[in-house]
This record gives structure tokens, C-alpha cells and sequence, in this order.
């Protein structure tokens, strides 16, 4: 689990700074807030595969869509990030198809 949230924090931070370089946001507080609502949503993911392991993809699936939506809400929710409601959305979206891409090919 602790791999699996280093490799996960580090792909999504990437996104974060390519992001905030590439539309003039707030580096520090977006990169931290993602941090934190990082370890909170991969407790999260990890917990429900755990109690729900017959379902697997399914159950992945679902909790990936809350985990999407739950980030998304955090970003919006800082006022320090200066972010949309669409823009954390979009944030949230790209930052978690990555890390689960990489999740998905890499053994963890």
C-alpha cells in the first residue's frame, strides 16, 4: 500500500505541476491539497478492495468514479487554488487516468 501511494502521489504530482505551470495556478496549494486528499482516497480504494475482493473490477471501477469525484471536490473546495468547478474536475479526471493507467501496468 505504501508503494502503491509513493508511485501514486509521484505521477499525480507531476500532473499537478505540468497543470499549474501550464494555466498560471497556484503550485504549492494544489500540490498539497492533491496530497492530501491522495492519502485520504487511497485508504479509501484500498479498504473497499479489501472487503470487496469477489467484485473485483466492478468494485474498482465505482470506487475510482468516488475517488475521481472526491479529489475533484477537494481541489474545488480550497480557495487557495483559485480552480473552477470544472477545472478540479478536469484536474482530478487526467491526474487519476494516469495514475491508474501506470497502476494498472505496473505491478503494485
Amino acid at each position: 500500500m505504501i508503494f502503491s501511494l509513493t508511485v501514486t502521489i509521484l505521477t499525480e504530482s507531476l500532473i499537478v505541476l505540468g497543470y499549474c505551470r501550464w494555466c498560471e495556478k497556484p503550485v504549492g496549494s494544489i500540490w498539497m491539497t492533491s496530497i492530501c486528499a491522495n492519502v485520504i482516497t487511497q485508504l479509501l480504494l484500498w479498504s473497499v478492495l479489501i472487503i470487496s475482493s469477489q467484485h473485483y473490477l466492478l468494485v474498482l471501477l465505482v470506487t475510482e468514479i468516488m475517488i475521481w469525484i472526491i479529489e475533484g471536490a477537494a481541489l474545488y473546495s480550497v480557495p487557495a487554488n483559485r480552480l473552477q468547478r470544472t477545472d478540479a474536475l478536469l484536474l482530478s479526471l487526467c491526474m487519476n487516468l494516469v495514475s491508474f493507467a501506470l497502476g494498472w501496468f505496473l505491478p503494485i
